[in-house]
């Protein structure tokens, strides 16, 4: 990702001693994220820049509000020798913010780092472009139910252009699948002896066939260096092919940290985006069936109850394509490509059977404003799955009040994050403008 622009601001033209030593002490603990540019006094016009850095906070501030105010870029806090702020600035953080002034002042310096990344992925954005194969999305494969998602809309397509400066560029999907199937058996064989991954059931065919996706995806990504993101509409066009890109993204993520996109679902691709590269953590894509929606849920998934627990309103079976989602193999505790279970795809087409490993997570979405993100700490609490089934192994999961979060959910996709990162998505927010809600309070 490219560099962070960031300016450090003093309150004079002349700061002390001190002020410079803390620049430097900055651009030895996040210069690999952020270019420093020349220092700027608070009240004058601000150059290009991601944010501005207050490299020192002094009492001043109480009388230069308006300076503060008229600042529309992040404002980052980091006064200390460590990479955070001192413990001197609470006051004038909180009068600040009593103020209506949101200044992000990190704790500990992989917090920093992470908003530093942060301020990297929009600025990455706004010179990138999500591509998607899709030729007529909500007509093909179950038009009734993919007829109603609203990242086909374009008004989707505009007000990301608009809030984040990221451009969805539109390609056939009909044309993406003759291409891969043109590629020469012989080529997609050699290319898989390269790569090979656990496999079971569904050797020969099958698999030249996911390779031959991956060759294709991959030359389109080689040519345009502006793509951040791939995602097709695989399922409701699945038509155009005899097989799915599962193991396909598994590969490009693993080997160039592309971000990808089930179902072509552009909010979810934007989401990950942000959530994977600001943090760090192993993200992916599932389905949400809550145990509140009874048979609602099952019946969608062909499975006639859900699993006994304790609690029972308090949790969520989360599947996609039959296992717990796409699961790239570096993220994984366990990983196999297996053969398709959804009937909606080719018998030819595959799938990945994987997990993440269990404990904490987080579970989010952007709004489609796109100026919320709804984002929840949660627990990964084991895997359930019915043979013959649309959820052969799916995961579960516990919330803290599930009926709040039947009132407040975005989507019947959601992002799930290894780890609870509830309070660095917190600050990450205001790096891209935006409220971080928690659904289930």
């Amino acid at each position: 990702m490219p560099k962070a622009r960031v300016v450090p601001l003093a309150f004079s033209a002349t700061p002390d001693d001190g002020f410079r030593a803390q620049c430097d002490a900055i651009g030895r603990l996040l210069g690999d994220r952020i270019e420093l540019l020349p220092m700027s006094v608070l009240g004058d016009r601000l150059p290009d820049c991601d944010a501005v850095i207050l490299p020192q906070v002094l009492g001043q501030a109480y009388r230069r509000l308006d300076a503060f105010k008229a600042i529309t870029v992040p404002i980052l806090v980091v006064t200390s020798e460590f990479g955070t702020l001192s413990m001197w600035d609470w006051e004038i953080l909180a009068w600040l913010r009593a103020e209506g002034v949101h200044a992000i002042a990190p704790y500990d310096l992989a917090q920093a780092r992470r908003i530093c990344a942060a301020l990297q992925v929009k600025r990455e954005l706004a010179s990138g472009t999500f591509v998607v194969y899709q030729d007529d999305p909500g007509d093909g494969m179950q038009a009734p139910i993919f007829k109603r998602f609203y990242w086909w809309e374009d008004e989707c397509s505009e007000r990301i252009l608009s809030r984040f400066g990221l451009r969805i560029e539109k390609r056939s999907f009909r044309e993406l699948g003759a291409r891969a199937k043109a590629i020469p058996d012989a080529v997609a064989k050699a290319a898989w002896q390269e790569k090979q991954q656990p496999v079971a059931g569904c050797g020969g065919r099958p698999v030249t066939s996911a390779m031959k996706m991956y060759l294709a995806l991959r030359d389109d990504l080689d040519a345009d260096p502006a793509i951040r993101a791939m995602g097709i509409n695989c399922l409701n066009e699945s038509m155009f092919s005899d097989t799915t890109p599962c193991l396909a993204w598994s590969l490009l993520h693993d080997e160039r940290g592309l971000i990808w996109g089930c179902e072509a679902d552009t909010v979810a691709m934007l989401t990950k985006h942000i959530l994977r590269r600001s943090t760090g953590a192993a993200v992916i894509m599932t389905n949400l069936y809550p145990f509140l929606m009874g048979q609602a849920a099952l019946k969608h998934e062909r499975i006639a109850e859900f699993p006994a627990v304790a609690d029972p309103e308090n949790h969520i079976l989360v599947a996609h394509c039959g296992y717990m989602g796409v699961i790239p193999r570096s993220m994984s505790t366990s990983w196999t490509l297996k053969p398709k279970v959804l009937a909606i795809v080719d018998d030819n087409a595959t799938a990945i059977d994987a997990r993440l490993p269990e404990g904490p997570i987080t579970m989010a979405k952007l709004l489609p404003t796109f100026d919320t993100l709804a984002a929840t700490a949660a627990e990964l609490t084991g895997y359930v799955g019915w043979p013959g089934s649309d959820c052969v192994n799916g995961g579960l999961i516990r919330v803290r009040d599930g009926r709040r979060m039947m009132e407040r959910l975005p989507s019947h996709h959601a992002l799930v994050m290894v780890g609870d990162h509830t309070a660095d998505l917190r600050m990450i927010g205001r790096v891209f403008g935006l409220t971080v809600e928690d659904p289930c309070t």
